[in-house]
């Protein structure tokens, strides 16, 4: 897909981003950090990405790009100031477009996204990397280069519906059902950070979603 940072016209929106969350974490299922619980282990170390299949932040179309944010949650996933992340943004994004997903997911545009980023205590490092994003329907695989992956599939109902969560206390996709899932393997090497696990048939969580913010 071809992604430039041409600028469109726009009058109040913000930004109106669609497209897809993938949350690989080291809780079993279900995470309890969905319904504001504590993390299993009493921390949470997790792989958060958002890809935007059509999307526009101040303006600038932004579709067909991702941004993973690599998490430790010491605590109670609802804990102001609380998170450590490193942030990867796709490497095809332009200046402009690296710009704008960083601005609106570190939460300087205001709106649901400034709320989750209320969350972070600390922003470690924002990189570009080549990311991968091969998911659909709750199943598939996300790479940031050769240092984060996760491989999952959806947990199905008897009539092969997938299994959704819904109106849950806590959402990084406000509104929007989320497809329960297990990671049959997800691994972060990232050292310098001292972000390094390896972890086998635990939580994931994958949602479509819409976030609009107008002013």
């Amino acid at each position: 897909m071809a992604v430039t940072g041409k600028r469109q016209e726009t009058k109040d929106v913000v930004y109106d981003l669609k497209g897809s969350l993938l949350e690989a974490c080291s809780c079993g299922v279900l995470c309890p950090c969905w319904i504001g619980e504590d993390p299993d282990a009493g921390t949470c170390d997790a792989v958060n990405a958002y890809h935007f299949t059509k999307g526009t932040i101040r303006g600038v179309d932004v579709s067909g790009l991702t941004l993973v944010d690599v998490v430790h949650i010491p605590g109670n996933v609802l804990t102001p100031d609380s998170w450590k992340i490193v942030t990867f943004v796709d490497d095809a994004a332009t200046d402009e477009q690296f710009d704008a997903i960083t601005d609106a997911y570190e939460g300087r545009l205001g709106g649901p996204l400034a709320g989750i980023a209320a969350l972070v205590g600390e922003i470690v490092d924002v990189r570009r990397a080549p990311i991968r994003h091969e998911l659909k329907g709750g199943k598939g695989k996300i790479t940031v280069g050769d240092f984060v992956s996760s491989e999952m599939e959806p947990y199905v109902g008897p009539d092969g519906t997938i299994t959704t969560l819904r109106d849950s206390i806590f959402s990084t996709v406000p509104g929007s059902p989320a497809y329960v899932s297990k990671a049959h393997s997800t691994s972060v090497n990232l050292p310098q950070y001292g972000m390094v696990w390896s972890f086998e048939d635990r939580n994931a969580i994958q949602a479509d979603y819409r976030i609009t913010h107008t002013e």
